[in-house]
């Protein structure tokens, strides 16, 4: 079968095509109502299902023989330390841990944060909560006592999960105090603190916090807890700059069955390789594949604790790849536009043999063509892009590699995956024919894995996801689908400017501004203008060794002019060090455009490094004058 028949065959019969992939796992009760539906009437796939994470994930394979596989491979330049785990010793470890929580009182339907860097033991958290139903919410280790404290008030948690310190570039950032801040900052007082002590700065916990290796050591394993289908596994919170944070329920049946359908028919991953993606279980990414989906699948699975570039040089990832045999890689364009930038020739790529790399993906934002064309002229392997988001949990478009060897259309995000009954409307919710700009949306049901709402905030999640079109999910993306059903993501629909009446997608011009040899990346808004309404800008920023920088901006402007007309009015063209992003990766766009507009705004907690603010603000003030 190929991937459009299999794709026809998800949309016409759901339920069939779903329990034939639910078949896939171990369940302890085989659900019997494939689809049904919550309090609310919202959708739920296989609700009668009784199921656990964790054992899917680990105890399955250690009973299945496969106990000396490798599951997990620390690699950490940051620090110097690499280390390598078994199923089997990750089941003990996870299996100790899961006996600590319970002593000190947790229970299915108690939450728990995780805040920790980028360590073992923040995956053996996930997983020793997952064991015995108790909800995790892994918070971005880093985050800002604030930030942390909002949380903590939104999910109670029971327990704080944290670590002495994390490592951020070659800085060392202290864990342990904001935990203390962040606590004191809420309302809810969680009962426990549990420490891991990486040895790495003096800092001492307060009195009462619980070693977590002392924790591991006390208590028996516990085994696994059969849990409901529709048991949360975790709750992520996608915001929390302004009021409540927005906290995405995941399920765990339906999650369990859309990742391991992934793993297979889109990443082509075959038990025993390792994959690696280059992200952090505070993110989605990091939830989904470094921790569930590879484990899942019986893969290898990389956690990293360093950067693309600077840790120690550009040439980081691809020593990884060499030296683990990784076989599928996964990470966000951004950092290969930052090897890119150092590395512009790849003469790091060259140090390195690649040959194990079979499938490079990108997600997290558009992947423009001038970086796709840099990987495949210096990695030489298939790069290809795919689109998702933290409310959907696994891709919604993309090629299925393990099904066929679909062409790769550069620029496109692929086709739509398996259970994504995809349309692309107006204004009014008429469906566009292909070549026609509008909204990408999707009819419900979604398929297993996505959201099932937002965590005591059932209205928000109507009002944000499901009133603007009745029956379908918005996506809050503008998409382009061509007659061959590719899809071109055109970014956020506040991402789509109106010049003199024109709607211009900023995201095209990015294509044009990044295919300048001078550019590394770049970013273009809209900002304010009194005759027009608005008209684009576009900063961005240049290789290493460019003889002229003073050139660029002229040159970029006269490129767009040729490729996208004058109609696109791109006048204004500003060379930066650097682009505020979050620490995902992406491009803060809005905060762009709202500190050239000279509004007033706030710095996300997202954001990657706080005192780039402080760069623009001094470059946005030259403008002016």
């Amino acid at each position: 079968m190929n991937a459009d028949q299999l794709y026809r065959d998800s949309i016409a019969d759901k339920e069939l095509f779903w329990q034939q992939q639910a078949g896939q796992l171990d369940w302890y009760t085989f659900p019997e109502i494939i689809l049904g539906s919550d309090e609310t009437g919202y959708p739920q796939w296989f609700p009668d299902g009784m199921l656990n994470m964790c054992y899917l994930a680990v105890d399955r394979h250690v009973a299945e023989g496969y106990g000396a596989q490798v599951a997990v491979i620390y690699d950490s330049p940051v620090t110097g330390q690499q280390q390598k785990y078994t199923y089997a010793q990750v089941q003990h470890e996870v299996a100790k841990l899961a006996g600590g929580l319970r002593g000190l009182g947790l229970k299915e339907g108690d939450t728990a944060i995780i805040y920790m860097p980028m360590i073992p033991q923040s995956m053996f958290a996930m997983l020793a909560c997952a064991r015995i139903g108790v909800i995790h919410s892994v918070v971005f280790g880093g985050f800002a006592p604030h930030e942390l404290s909002v949380r903590i008030d939104d999910c109670k948690p029971k327990v704080i999960l944290t670590a002495s310190v994390g490592i951020e570039g070659k800085k060392t950032i202290p864990y342990m105090p904001m935990v203390t801040e962040a606590i004191a900052l809420s309302a809810h007082k969680p009962e426990h603190i549990v420490h891991v002590d990486r040895k790495l700065a003096d800092i001492k916990p307060a009195k009462g916090v619980i070693d977590y290796a002392a924790l591991v050591a006390a208590f028996a394993p516990v085994p696994c807890v059969p849990l409901p289908s529709t048991h949360p596994l975790y709750v992520l919170y996608t915001s929390g700059t302004t009021g409540k944070p927005k906290g995405i329920i995941r399920d765990t049946g339906g999650y369990a069955t859309a990742l391991q359908f992934s793993m297979t028919h889109i990443y082509g991953a075959q038990p025993g390789e390792v994959f690696w993606a280059a992200s952090d279980v505070g993110w989605v990414v990091g939830h989904s594949y470094i921790v569930y989906g590879p484990l899942l699948n019986r893969n290898t699975t990389v956690v990293f604790e360093g950067k693309p570039i600077m840790t120690p040089d550009a040439g980081t990832f691809w020593r990884i790849i060499s030296e683990h045999q990784v076989k599928i890689m996964f990470t966000a364009p951004t950092a290969i536009r930052a090897i890119k930038k150092e590395d512009p020739e790849g003469l790091l790529v060259k140090q390195y043999n690649l040959s194990c790399l079979r499938t490079q993906f990108l997600a997290g934002e558009r992947c423009d063509v001038a970086t796709l064309d840099w990987y495949e002229q210096h990695v030489g392997v298939p790069a290809i892009d795919h689109f998702w988001q933290t409310e959907s949990g696994w891709p919604v478009l993309g090629l299925q590699r393990g099904v066929e060897q679909e062409p790769i259309i550069r620029a496109a995000a692929g086709k739509p995956i398996p259970g994504y009954d995809i349309r692309v409307f107006n204004d009014n919710g008429y469906e566009l024919d292909a070549h026609h700009e509008g909204y990408l949306v999707i009819k419900l049901p979604l398929p297993p894995g996505t959201l099932t709402g937002l965590w005591n905030d059932p209205e928000r999640f109507k009002r944000g996801y499901l009133e603007q079109f009745p029956g379908y999910y918005f996506s809050g993306d503008g998409v382009i689908r061509n007659e061959d059903g590719y899809m071109f993501i055109t970014g956020r629909v506040d991402d789509v400017i109106n010049v003199a009446g024109h709607r211009m997608s900023t995201a095209e011009m990015e294509e044009v501004v990044a295919g300048q040899p001078e550019v590394a990346e770049c970013a273009v808004v809209g900002i304010e203008d009194t005759l027009k309404g608005q008209v684009p800008m576009a900063l961005v920023v240049l290789k290493q060794g460019v003889a002229d920088p003073g050139q660029v901006p002229a040159a970029v402007v006269q490129l767009v002019r040729e490729k996208i007309g004058a109609v696109a009015c791109l006048k204004e063209v500003l060379v930066v060090q650097r682009l505020p992003k979050t620490r995902s990766g992406k491009i803060l766009r809005k905060l762009i455009r709202t500190m050239i507009d000279g509004k007033a705004y706030q710095v996300p907690s997202t954001i990657d490094d706080p005192a780039i603010i402080e760069e623009l603000q001094e470059q946005f003030a030259l403008i002016k004058k």
